[in-house]
């Protein structure tokens, strides 16, 4: 693969799919269409078995209709179907800090009078944790009315707060994420970690993502020097804009 192209690089959730929803046949068909014109790649804070069943098939499958697959951030990659070099939490972290951060947030967590709690408040993946107060164990429509609650008052945006003064010698980095979630990972591991496989690649990386503001999990990719940002509100508007760019490519 020679430098001086241009790949695509997607968020999932609420990008390509609706939070935590499986991709829709009319997205599939159209990114198969986009594919026969340009590279294409996928990164996602959730771990790879979550990333792969919302693109509707078996990692094999995902790996024909994207040239890079990046879950956790990155730190879980691959280029084809080459597996690209893991890094993992509790190597970087060490696990005494990372048991004091688990148990910070579990205390926390403890201490937040919601409207209801479920399970797994917090879910260790190899790059991150992904701690959620109302726990990941919620349903669809509970999940939805956490998203409500929590625009209201400010759940997560409080809970990050805590976390960056209780930790701020620690070089973590707390993130929003998805509608439930906050990510917590090492400075660096956020979604440009995985811009080391493609810069190499590729001199123009657009990238499409809905969490875009600053403390959103899009944030840092969105604004970093490498790639060409597009904040999208939905799987539509990422098709609209899509179009857009590659029209502009086409005209130039």
């Amino acid at each position: 693969m020679s430098a001086h192209r241009a790949i695509l690089l997607f968020d999932v959730d609420g990008t390509l799919t609706l939070p935590r929803q499986n991709i829709t046949d009319d997205m599939k068909a159209f990114l198969q269409k986009v594919h026969t014109q340009i590279p294409l790649a996928v990164v996602g804070g959730s771990d790879l078995p979550k990333i792969v069943e919302q693109l509707g098939g078996t990692l094999e499958k995902v790996q024909t209709e994207f040239d890079f697959v990046f879950s956790e951030n990155g730190l879980v990659g691959f280029h084809g179907t080459k597996q690209l070099p893991v890094e993992a939490l509790n190597t970087a972290l060490g696990e005494e800090r990372l048991q004091e951060v688990i148990d910070f947030c579990l205390n926390y967590i403890s201490n937040i009078k919601l409207p209801i709690k479920r399970g797994t408040f917090i879910e260790y993946r190899k790059g991150m944790l992904n701690v959620s107060p109302i726990g990941r164990n919620c349903s669809q429509a509970e999940r939805d009315d956490f998203v409500l609650y929590d625009e209201k008052e400010k759940i997560r945006e409080k809970f990050v707060d805590e976390l960056r003064a209780r930790f701020s010698k620690y070089d973590l980095q707390f993130s929003i994420g998805g509608q439930i979630s906050i990510d917590v990972f090492p400075i660096g591991w956020d979604k440009t970690y995985c811009l080391k496989h493609l810069t190499s690649h590729f001199d123009r990386i657009h990238f499409f993502g809905d969490k875009t503001s600053k403390g959103g999990n899009d944030y840092e990719i969105f604004e970093h020097e490498a790639t060409i940002g597009h904040t999208v509100t939905s799987p539509e508007d990422t098709v609209k804009q899509v179009e857009k760019v590659l029209q502009e490519m086409n005209s130039n």
